[in-house]
């Protein structure tokens, strides 16, 4: 088992814990306006293309049109 060559005090590491800076970090920037269009914009697209995607989707997962169900067209039935 290594062990250290210099012990460090049990004060030090207990101050250590509780150290506070007195320097305090400059505020973050806010984003300007067209930062929040872009974003807005990008979110909304993502949105849409779920919404798109889902709504695509939804007649492939329908039950009632399985591999053996044929589809009849309205021009058949006019005649």
């Amino acid at each position: 088992m290594l062990r250290r060559r210099e012990s460090v005090p049990f004060a030090f590491v207990a101050e250590a814990d509780r150290f506070r800076s007195n320097v305090t970090p400059p505020p973050p920037e806010r984003p300007s306006v067209s930062e929040v269009v872009g974003r807005t914009l990008i979110g909304l697209t993502v949105v849409a293309g779920l919404v798109g995607s889902l709504l695509f989707g939804l007649p492939a997962l329908d039950p009632a049109q399985g591999p053996g169900v044929t589809q009849k067209s309205e021009a058949a039935d006019g005649r």
